[in-house]
This record gives structure tokens, C-alpha cells and sequence, in this order.
């Protein structure tokens, strides 16, 4: 069984839990509800989809033509994310290569870049490093009243130094020449783990889906043991229930369980269509999704352990240093681990745990693409050199990203994150839901996971595939738009222009869905508009299991009688001969050819 590795949850998107989980139980409460009516629903389905077609995200609307939009749809949210998230890896390197030292760099206040008005917490002698005076260590009131209007030296090192942050999001200034290389690492290491696509990166992930659990382990045991850490659990488990009812709650747990499994990015069926036909995804779906989110609430213990060792040292509530998106993988989390003993090896040990969940996401993205452009064109070249395309993916992504890289990277990377990825991944699902179910017939769905399976989805999904899901996900949207709030970044305000292109961002996405279906009823034969619609929804000729020996049923091949036998049969289609096709994931595939 191949797999996409467990997906980064909503936050930061740079750990599978390990920067997640910053939410109180208010998040949790909807987060769980939405795992279970919405994420392992969608989940098997996407599975159960790839694997029954052996086809990536585009080949598999075979099942319905006039829906390939939605493919397309999938494969612009993946490039996009691509693109972005390989430079939260490239500065996860970054930090990583910076912990090679005796002294974290972000420790104290004592370097080039600080201001008068960082101030440090490892001891009262270096609160900070010009402005207090020296009969104030002892003042525990004035030290928490500066400690709460301070800035911190790891925040100054992200903002100052790694970043360079410029004043406005069109204001790219320098490109940040060590981010640079870093990103270039990144996207040489995908390439050269992909190099042979599935074959090589299914090896690699068992390192990089695994190893991090370790390190999560050895993080939560000395979190744990730590003065404080009881005050940061119980601030992680507390319920604050007056947040229940915002609809922003709601919306950021539906787009959290999509992005932390992976659903609408493409990879669930890419990785699914290399199964083995009659593999159990099933079994698979409950045992992923149940562990991929065990994982952010686990991360979440680790956390939020330390961060109440930080407010606990710092005389300071946990919601004061407590924080999410960049804030808390750069700023709030690398702050804590100065605190610890032999903090650069703590240090070293959390960014490659980035690092490594990171690769196991790019690898399952970049693959996307590469399987959906190699299936479409299907020539015999371009399935011999899959290398080359999954270079000039890579290169082509390295290229994008070298904007994010810039002083105003910051500000373009959390807009993507917030648009190209957030809402148009629910609206995908929802489409690919109802097509499947409505357009295909979840009768027939039913019978083919039947076939495929030896027994047919559970009562509980077909429910919530017909009716829940969508349900669910469309009152989200909804209220969602309705209680809408411009994107920010700390104090600063996007302008409008910007929000626009986030807005264009997310829409680019979901129009290929109404632009492929106008196009696939132009160019579909029919004397009416009904008659076109139905002709460009029903299945194609060659829509079924990939490999001769799984077409059984209404799947089997027309068989021409032998000479011998004195009859005459003609077949459904004498205009029509199937040949064998192999497809970039090594299955034998079936593409009519006209005689």
C-alpha cells in the first residue's frame, strides 16, 4: 500500500501536529465533529476513487468528463501549496543549520540586529540589553510589567534578521540570499527522493513519518517534567465555550481537517491509484485519519507543556505566549527551547522533526503533479522520462518561490496559505461529493467499492456521502462568508489590492470546475443542451478498474466469438477496439482506439 504521509494540520502547516494543536478545546470540539462527519468520509472516498481507477486526480473523471475540472482544481491547489510550502521548509533548514552553535542566536539580546527594546528571559541580568537599569532584577512587578511590553530576541531574529521584514506587502526589497539556498536544498532533496517517483519516496517516508514520533516522545518527557507544564495543559484542555458558536471556528476546523488530510489536494487519490486493486482503504482511511489527528492532539500535550514552562518562568499567562502560524514554529517555540537545558540540541532535534514532516507533504505534492501531467499526455516518451517532467516541476517550483523569499516573502506566503488553500479545498470536496454521488449515481459507486472491496461502504458513509458532507460543508461556507474578516499579519493590514489577488488566488482553483464543464459541452456530440449535458456526464467507454482481470461485471470487455462457433454477435461498439495502454504508475490501462 502506498500512501500520502500525514498532513501538516492548519497553523503554521509545517508539522503534522507539532505546531497544530495551539488551539483550546473551542477548536477542538468542532475539529472533532468535522473529522467525523467531513474528514474520514472524504478521506475513504478519495481513496476508494484513485485506487478503483488506478488514475491520478485528473484520470479518474473518466467517471464523469464534463467534472475533470475538478481535477485541474486539485492540481492548482497542490502547485500552489508547493510552491509555498517548500519555503516554510527552506526556513525550517534555516533554523536548523542556526542550532549548530553553543548559543542559539535568538537567546539573547546582544546581537547587531536588536533593538533597545528586546529583552530576554534566560536570566535578569539580560532582560535587556540597554534599557533596564541595574537595581530592577530584583523588582518581580516591574519584571512582569516589562515582560509583557517587551520584545523578545527570537522574535527580533525572525523579524530582523532571518527575514528582514519590509514595512509592506509591495515593498520586496532584497532577496534574503541565505533563504535563498536554503530553499534550493529543499527543492534538490524532493527531487532527489522522487527521482524514481513512488518507488523511492514510499522508503524515504518510512523515515520521515516515523522519526518524528521520536522526537515528539523525547520533547513531550522533558516537557512534561518541567515546572509549569501542568499550567499549559490545562489551558490546552480548557473548554471556552462562548467560542462554539462562531462561525470562524467552525471554518477553521473544516479547513484544518482538509489540509491536515489531505483531502481536494489530489495526493489522497494520486498515492491511492497505487494500490493494489483489492487493497482494504477502508481499514486504511479509519486508521490514517484516526491517527493523523491522535498525533495533533499528542503534538498538542508537547506544546503546550513547554509553553507553560515559558509563561510559568515569565510570571505571565499562557495566552501571552502562546500563538500560531509563524509565531509559534519561529518565534513562541524556539523562545521556549532557549529555556531548556542544552537547548541547541532541543533545537536541533524540533526543526528536523519540520523538516522531515515537511519532505513526507512535498513529496506526496510534488508526485501529484508530476502522475496527473505524465497521465495526461501519455505518450511513450514522457512515461519513459518521468524524470525530466519531475524536474522541471521541481525547477519551475524553485523559480515561484524565489518571491517568498524576499523581505515582503512573509506577507505573500500568509496570503496564500490563508486564500489558495483554505476554502476552495471544501468547495472542491463538495463538488467531487455530489458529482460522484448525484451525477454517477451512488448506486453505482456503492457496487463498484463492492466490487473492489468484497463488501459495500459502510451505512454511516453512504450518508454522509450523500447527504452530511455536503450539508456540513456548504451552512461552513456560508457562514463563513458572512462573518468574513480581511487577513492581518501581527498589527499590520493587507491592502486591498492584496486581498484581491488572495481572493483571485482562491478562485483560480475552483473556476476550472464551471470553465471544463462549459468546454466539455462544446465539444460534446448532441443535437439539444440536454442531450450534450447528459452525453458529457455519463462514464467514458474506458472508465473502470485499470487491469483486465478486475472487469467483471458491467466491466467486462465484449468478447468477439470465435470462427468456430458459427454466430454472429456484434459488439456494442464496432467503431471501437480497446488495446492495453500502461500508465506512469506501472498498471495496464484501457484507451478505445479507433480501427
Amino acid at each position: 500500500m502506498v500512501l500520502c504521509p500525514a498532513r501538516p494540520p492548519r497553523g503554521t502547516r509545517t508539522s503534522n501536529g507539532a505546531t497544530g494543536a495551539t488551539r483550546s478545546s473551542a477548536f477542538m470540539f468542532p475539529y472533532f465533529i468535522m473529522l467525523i462527519f467531513c474528514g474520514i468520509p472524504l478521506f475513504f472516498m478519495e481513496l476508494s476513487f484513485g485506487q478503483f481507477a488506478s488514475q491520478g486526480c485528473l484520470g479518474v473523471w473518466r467517471i464523469s468528463p464534463m467534472f475533470k475540472g475538478v481535477g485541474y482544481g486539485m492540481m492548482v491547489v497542490s502547485t500552489y501549496i508547493g510552491i509555498y510550502y517548500n519555503v516554510v521548509i527552506c526556513i525550517a533548514f534555516y533554523y536548523f543549520f542556526s542550532s549548530m552553535t553553543h548559543v542559539l542566536p535568538w537567546a539573547y539580546c546582544n546581537n547587531p540586529w536588536n533593538t533597545p527594546d528586546c529583552a530576554g528571559v534566560l536570566d535578569a541580568s539580560n532582560l535587556t540589553n540597554s534599557s533596564r537599569p541595574a537595581s530592577l532584577p530584583g523588582n518581580l512587578s516591574h519584571l512582569l510589567n516589562h515582560s509583557l511590553q517587551r520584545t523578545s530576541p527570537s522574535e527580533e531574529y525572525w523579524r530582523l534578521y532571518v527575514l528582514k521584514l519590509s514595512d509592506d506587502i509591495g515593498n520586496f526589497g532584497e532577496v534574503r540570499l541565505p533563504l535563498l539556498g536554503c530553499l534550493g536544498v529543499s527543492w534538490v532533496v524532493v527531487f532527489l527522493c522522487l527521482i524514481r517517483g513512488v518507488k523511492s519516496s514510499g522508503k524515504v517516508v518510512y523515515f520521515t513519518a516515523t522519526f518524528p514520533y521520536v522526537v515528539l516522545t523525547i520533547l513531550f518527557v522533558r516537557g512534561v517534567t518541567l515546572e509549569g507544564a501542568f499550567m499549559g495543559i490545562m489551558y490546552y484542555l480548557t473548554p471556552q465555550w462562548d467560542k462554539i458558536l462562531e462561525a470562524k471556528v467552525w471554518g477553521d476546523a473544516a479547513s484544518q481537517i482538509f489540509y491536515s488530510l489531505g483531502c481536494a489536494w489530489g495526493g489522497l487519490i494520486t498515492m491511492a491509484s497505487y494500490n493494489k486493486f483489492h487493497n482494504n482503504c477502508y481499514r486504511d482511511s479509519i486508521i490514517i485519519s484516526i491517527t493523523n489527528c491522535a498525533t495533533s492532539v499528542y503534538a498538542g500535550f508537547v506544546i503546550f507543556s513547554i509553553l507553560g514552562f515559558m509563561a510559568n518562568h515569565l510570571g505571565v499567562d499562557v495566552s501571552r505566549v502562546a500563538d500560531h502560524g509563524p509565531g509559534l514554529a519561529f518565534v513562541a517555540y524556539p523562545e521556549a527551547l532557549t529555556l531548556l537545558p542544552i537547548s541547541p540540541l532541543w533545537s536541533l532535534l524540533f526543526f528536523f522533526m519540520l523538516i522531515l514532516l515537511g519532505l513526507g507533504t512535498q513529496f506526496c505534492l510534488l508526485e501529484t503533479l508530476v502522475t496527473a501531467i505524465v497521465d495526461e499526455v501519455a505518450n511513450e516518451w514522457i512515461l519513459q522520462k518521468k524524470t525530466y517532467v519531475t524536474l522541471g516541476v521541481a525547477v519551475a517550483g524553485f523559480l515561484l518561490g524565489i518571491p517568498l523569499t524576499s523581505q515582503a516573502g512573509i506577507y505573500w506566503l500568509l496570503l496564500m496559505d490563508n486564500y489558495a488553500a483554505s476554502f476552495s479545498l471544501v468547495v472542491i470536496s463538495c463538488i467531487m461529493c455530489m458529482s460522484i454521488m448525484y451525477i454517477y449515481g451512488h448506486r453505482n459507486y456503492f457496487q463498484d467499492i463492492q466490487m473492489m472491496l468484497g463488501f459495500p461502504p459502510p451505512l454511516f458513509f453512504q450518508i454522509c456521502w450523500r447527504f452530511v458532507s455536503p450539508a456540513i460543508i456548504f451552512f461552513i461556507l456560508v457562514f463563513t462568508v458572512i462573518q468574513y474578516r480581511p487577513i492581518t499579519y501581527n498589527h499590520y493590514q493587507y491592502p486591498g489590492w492584496a486581498v484581491a489577488i488572495g481572493f483571485l488566488m482562491a478562485l483560480s482553483s475552483v473556476i476550472c470546475i464551471p470553465l471544463y464543464a462549459l468546454f466539455q459541452l462544446c465539444r460534446t456530440d448532441g443535437d439539444t443542451l440536454l442531450q450534450r449535458l447528459k452525453n458529457a456526464t455519463k462514464p467514458s467507454r474506458d472508465w473502470g478498474p485499470a487491469l483486465l482481470e478486475h472487469q467483471t461485471g458491467r466491466y467486462a470487455p465484449t468478447i468477439p466469438p470465435s470462427p468456430e462457433d458459427g454466430l454472429e454477435v456484434q459488439p456494442l461498439h464496432p467503431d471501437k477496439a480497446q488495446i492495453p495502454m500502461v500508465g506512469s504508475n506501472g498498471s495496464s490501462r484501457l484507451q478505445d482506439s479507433r480501427i
